[in-house]
């Protein structure tokens, strides 16, 4: 009987050995087909250029394709929504934008839980916002800081929308002012530039991808970089803090996701070749042309950046009174 006892134990054994050996194999072979890469915005957006940047790199670097396919809509909620009830096994991912700090507060209900639906793969772009004025009007961040300051709710900014980074920005620097502005909500990003530069409104927060070809005409002014340090793409702009002492940081960024409950292993992997992309020189020097700056993260702190962006964003949305059914 001892001896049969030993026999199923050591057969038990060599089984869960060979189980977890063709688990580490099938883990090791990743990927060995495919990978989805999955974007909530049009293609020819910021996010579409950052993800194909991506997707390219990858694609050397892992072997295998990675296929962009842009799921457009409702702020990107039917993207997450994809990825979210995708099978987590690394081959279907998102990439997610500055806007998934955002819409938590933003809508009553998600048709997905943005922490426990999600997991953190990499945090792989940080683009600096802007403060730009029409040219002939407001002419330093301090000229623009004191007049909110003086005469709250005289002056206004645009946004694309309610709810939208812009405007959750340009509020955001009213406040750190100590004063207030009014906020025109447009349907769409085009028509609220074309009345900043018409000098319907004082200043608004912007990318520099959007507003270079204004910057460059001379039709707008950029008055700081809103973010903890200068910007490479435009290192002779002071950031806002450093002229008024105020601190801001309003930033687009880009952070690859994967459905909750995706191996570990699979993770570390994308996480890995998702780095060696940022370093590759060639990468970093296309994103430099397309004002896109490059990090490196873990996993870990990539969660980190994104619960510190849904706290940030928050008590910002809840004061603007901003609220989507």
């Amino acid at each position: 009987m001892a001896v049969t006892g030993r026999r199923r134990v050591l057969a038990a054994g060599m089984a869960l050995a060979a189980t977890a050996a063709s688990r580490a194999q099938a883990q090791g072979a990743y990927p060995d087909k495919a990978i989805r890469l999955v974007l909530g915005f049009a293609p020819g957006g910021p996010t579409d250029l950052a993800g194909r940047l991506l997707a390219q790199k990858l694609t050397e670097i892992l072997g295998q394709q990675v296929v962009v396919d842009n799921k457009p809509g409702v702020a990107g909620n039917i993207a997450s929504q994809i990825v979210a009830d995708a099978k987590p096994d690394g081959y279907t991912l998102l990439v997610g934008t500055s806007i998934m700090g955002i819409v938590p507060a933003l809508y009553e209900k998600l048709p997905y839980d943005p922490l426990k639906g999600l997991e953190a793969v990499a945090h792989f772009t940080t683009v600096p916002m802007i403060v730009v004025a029409p040219t002939g009007g407001i002419g330093s961040i301090e000229e623009l800081v004191a007049a909110l300051r003086k005469e709250p709710g005289k002056y206004s900014y645009p946004s694309p929308g309610n709810g939208s980074l812009i405007h959750m920005g340009s509020l955001l620097l009213a406040q750190r002012a100590g004063g207030d502005a009014l906020h025109v909500p447009y349907k769409g990003s085009a028509p609220a530039m074309q009345d900043t530069l018409a000098g319907r409104h004082a200043y608004q927060i912007d990318t520099l991808g959007s507003s270079k070809s204004f910057v460059d005409a001379g039709r707008l002014k950029i008055l700081a970089v809103c973010d903890t340090k200068r910007a490479a793409a435009m290192p002779d702009v002071p950031t806002v803090q450093e002229k008024t002492g105020i601190p801001l940081e309003i930033i687009t960024w880009n952070l690859i996701f994967a459905p909750a409950g995706t191996p570990r292993p699979i993770v570390d992997r994308l996480n890995a070749a998702i780095n060696e992309a940022v370093k590759n020189p060639d990468m970093a020097e296309r994103a430099k042309a397309l004002g896109i700056d490059l990090v490196e993260s873990t996993p870990a702190s990539s969660k980190k950046f994104y619960e510190d962006q849904m706290a940030l964003w928050a008590p910002i949305v809840k004061a603007s009174g901003a609220k989507v059914e």
